[in-house]
């Protein structure tokens, strides 16, 4: 009888999906700025305003948590990942503002390329989130974090390619300084899926 008037277990596996797809619109809209900086103020402005709605998702799984006596998960699990998959947003929010703070005029190959292993692991975030509500999915979500491990280990070959390359072939030293510092924030992006896995993988070997 008591246990049929606790809260229910609220939406928090809804707030995980709703929030990975953010991420994803955020990633895809990155690469979008990446291919085309002539329109560079239409995607910022896209990734701000996909950016707040994560924000609002975040604050209201929050505050969902606050309310509820059962959760499907520990608290100090959902609070993590929640708070991890937002600083994935965070870091695309980031390198699309520093475009325009830096005045990036090109961009090169190399930018663009870990634009889009940022995608693949934002893609694979969102795979790995929409599997944790059932733990029958345990080996797909192992499976799926360890892609997202192995997509942040080839960032960080791209990003230590792109940086030789830059101190090699660029003579503007303002130059080096602009685009060493949005390789290492694309790359810091595929860091940020990597913590979301980690978090993920904890709740499936304690769950499963």
């Amino acid at each position: 009888m008591f246990g049929r008037l606790l809260p229910q277990e609220g939406r928090f596996f809804d707030y995980f999906n709703s929030h990975a797809e953010q991420i994803v619109l955020g990633a895809q809209e990155l690469v979008s700025l990446m291919e085309d900086l002539g329109a560079a103020e239409k995607h910022i402005d896209a990734i701000e305003t996909i950016e707040n709605a994560a924000d609002k998702i975040t604050h209201e799984t929050v505050a969902q948590l606050h309310k509820s006596f059962i959760t499907p998960l520990d608290r100090d699990e959902i609070h993590g990942l929640i708070n991890a998959m937002d600083d994935v947003l965070d870091t695309i929010q980031d390198v699309a503002e520093c475009t325009t703070l830096y005045h990036i005029q090109r961009v090169t190959p190399e930018a663009l390329q870990l634009a889009n292993v940022s995608l693949a692991c934002c893609t694979r975030v969102k795979i790995v989130v929409g599997l944790i509500s059932n733990m029958d999915n345990a080996s797909a979500i192992l499976q799926t974090c360890q892609e997202i491990d192995r997509l942040e280990s080839d960032a960080d070959r791209i990003m230590r390619s792109a940086m030789s390359k830059l101190f090699r072939d660029e003579r503007d030293a303002l130059q080096v300084m602009k685009l060493k510092a949005i390789y290492e924030q694309l790359e810091g992006i595929t860091d940020r899926c990597e913590d979301v896995a980690k978090i993920v993988e904890g709740i499936v070997l304690e769950n499963a």
